[in-house]
């Protein structure tokens, strides 16, 4: 597999450090409201990733963090008379009704910021002992201009970077780039006990710490939006590295913006949108599928029109499906002849260029390509006639690669027993040979909206899209 690390600006090779064994941290949400469509694409296309490495047969170690204090958490906790656990209690549950709903796998740990305190204290006293970091009046600010690598990562020239230039301006600091890795405590803010007195942590050093603390000193993969390129990961690299002296990661990853409707998401246009808003419209499953209709690291326009698309294409993967599962009922037992021998063949290579596109920078738009391949073939080629081994071949093919793209998750619907009556009686009716009683309970069904198609393998009822 070959990753676009965002270090280095190229494709590499995908070594883990362990074999066998990968070690992702994605960057999580900060739990003081509920998370956007913005938040969403690296949740989505980062549980992708881990789902591949899975589907390669990798033991995944996945950490995806929840930030619980900052100033954001703090001001609206004071708002609405309340603590600011309180907030990010009430915050983390509704992350995950959300992230179930987008078919986001829980991490294998999701740390909490303000339950790793005693971790950030120590990360924080490593880098003063190492001469990376100083305090002032409480305050603790790595030092910028003593970690020569400071910039790397983004392309940033400390040089270049002036006060108000997207960092903090303080006059306490000793360059405008400096940035607090601990901060005192104000009034009405929480805080905890510290060698530098009462505080709480800066928001870049929970990560360093939190990864370092289920990830090691080096990990495999570090992941998040492009918008938290600088200074986000930037401050992590320095932190991380300054303290041990060591690599901190290997792969650096990261996708592209979110517009909606050709313009950039903001809340002063008016089209910002939370993942709440989103599906009181759509279906969640149909978000998904239009998050990963494009290369990650390319930028993608949200709009209506966009979902449409991605709800109809949705629903040829799940027609596909159902159709395989209705021929599978009146499929024989009997060995493959030619034609299903080729098709069987062709089945697999559809498989490697499935797995071709996600080696490839995980490019989900090619590997859904691939998708279709198998829906166009099978319609073709599948028949009740079929032998039943080959519709199992085209059927566990679509069904486990999608499952690695997290979609096709939902399974058959039962006909409620009402429709399941109708549609007995015009079999009934039909074998009876009284058309007119078979079309009356066509346009019942029909009025009720349901589907009846007459196929040479039987009667087939569905819901109406």
């Amino acid at each position: 597999m070959q990753i676009f690390n965002s270090k280095t600006r190229r494709k590499e090779d995908f070594v883990p450090i362990q074999e066998g064994h990968v070690g992702i941290y994605a960057c999580g949400p900060t739990v003081y409201d509920y998370f956007h469509i913005g938040n969403a694409r690296p949740f989505i296309i980062f549980d992708v990733l881990r789902r591949y490495f899975e589907h390669r047969g990798y033991q995944v170690t996945f950490i995806q963090n929840f930030t619980d204090i900052d100033d954001k958490m703090i001001r609206r906790a004071n708002n609405e008379g309340i603590t600011v656990k309180e907030l990010g209690d009430r915050f983390i549950g509704e992350y995950y009704k959300d992230a179930q709903a987008l078919g986001i796998r829980p991490a294998t740990v999701h740390p909490r910021a303000t339950e790793h305190i005693p971790q950030i204290i120590a990360l924080v006293q490593r880098l003063i002992d190492k001469g990376l970091a100083y305090e002032v009046n409480g305050d603790v600010y790595f030092d910028t201009s003593a970690f020569p690598a400071y910039g790397a990562l983004s392309g940033q020239n400390l040089e270049d970077l002036e006060a108000g230039a997207r960092v903090d301006v303080d006059s306490d600091k000793k360059h405008p780039a400096d940035f607090a890795v601990w901060k005192a405590q104000k009034p009405g803010e929480p805080a905890w006990e510290s060698p530098w007195g009462l505080g709480r942590p800066g928001w870049h050093i929970e990560c360093s710490a939190m990864s370092m603390e289920y990830l090691g000193e080096t990990f495999d993969i570090h992941c998040g939006g492009r918008d938290l390129l600088f200074p986000h990961h930037e401050n992590e690299v320095a932190q991380s590295e300054g303290a041990t002296g060591k690599t901190s990661v290997h792969y650096w990853m990261h996708n592209g913006f979110i517009n909606v409707d050709n313009e950039k998401m903001s809340k002063s246009l008016g089209n910002f949108f939370t993942v709440r808003d989103i599906l009181k419209e759509f279906e969640p499953e149909d978000v998904r599928m239009f998050m990963l209709s494009a290369q990650y690291r390319s930028p993608i326009n949200f709009s209506r029109e966009m979902i449409a698309q991605a709800h109809a294409s949705l629903m040829r993967l799940y027609t596909a499906r159902d159709q395989m599962l209705f021929l599978l009922e009146h499929a024989a037992e009997r060995a493959l002849n030619e034609e299903e021998t080729a098709f069987a063949a062709r089945i697999q290579s559809y498989i490697d260029r499935f797995d071709s596109a996600m080696d490839d920078d995980l490019n989900t738009a090619d590997a859904m390509g691939a998708l279709f391949e198998i829906v166009r073939d099978a319609n073709v080629s599948l028949s009740a006639d079929s032998a039943r081994s080959a519709i199992e071949t085209a059927l566990n093919a679509l069904t486990s690669l999608c499952d690695v793209l997290g979609l096709l998750l939902k399974k058959p619907a039962e006909l409620p027993a009402d429709i399941q009556a109708l549609a007995d009686a015009r079999v009934q009716a039909r074998k009876d040979r009284d058309w007119k009683k078979s079309d009356e309970l066509r346009d019942q069904l029909k009025t009720l909206g349901y589907i009846v198609e007459d196929t040479k393998e039987g009667q087939k009822v569905r819901k109406a899209l």
